[in-house]
């Protein structure tokens, strides 16, 4: 790294941690209260979940960054048994060890 690279990387991170600071205490600076307009407080309810799908359905349905081409892919049974678990008792705990549940032997025991 060349002399002047070191100072230039110090004031990038100094200057990302401001502006990071800077936003995340954006609402604690204000001094009137501010809320949001109703349809972002309603679509804030569907965060997580889309949150979720977005980290979870790229791992069910991909492999080494390819979509999937066979049958034969434990992700597939175990995704299937969990939804079919939360559609009738709508248990998130139940759903996790039913998908485990058919995951691993499919996956350990056959090695699929």
């Amino acid at each position: 790294m060349t002399e002047g690279a070191g100072w230039t990387v110090f004031l990038t991170v100094v200057g990302m941690a401001l502006v990071s600071v800077l936003t995340r205490s954006f609402f604690f600076l204000s001094e009137r209260s501010l809320t949001l307009p109703p349809l972002v407080q309603a679509g804030l309810k569907y965060a997580p979940v889309a949150a979720l799908a977005a980290v979870i359905g790229p791992e069910v349905v991909m492999s080494q960054g390819h979509l999937i081409d066979t049958l034969k892919d434990a992700r597939l049974y175990s995704l299937a048994a969990g939804v079919g678990w939360f559609y009738l008792r709508k248990g998130v705990l139940g759903t996790i060890v039913v998908g485990m549940t058919v995951y691993l032997p499919l996956h350990v025991g056959l090695g699929w």
